[in-house]
């Protein structure tokens, strides 16, 4: 799965539009490295964004190409 997409679907980041740009923007990494939108994401990844002071760091447990507000939590894992 793409990591904008992915992003979006876990409510990580609201809208796609917007995780592509903090992809485009560098402020994305995965596995510790720079990630384009188009990077696939896949089980086990780590994945950090940084949200102007503030970083978030969270594993990916699983990936769904929808799910409603209250699944999407079980996507992924803060670390």
């Amino acid at each position: 799965m793409r990591l904008d997409k992915f992003l979006k679907v876990s409510r990580l980041i609201k809208r796609r539009t917007v995780a592509n740009e903090a992809c485009d923007a560098g402020r994305v990494l995965v596995n510790g490295n720079v990630a384009k939108a188009s990077v696939k994401v896949k089980v086990g990844d780590i994945i950090e964004i940084a949200f102007g002071t503030k970083t978030v760091k969270a594993e990916v447990l699983a990936l769904a190409d929808t799910t409603k507000k209250e699944e999407a939590k079980e996507l992924f894992r803060y670390l």
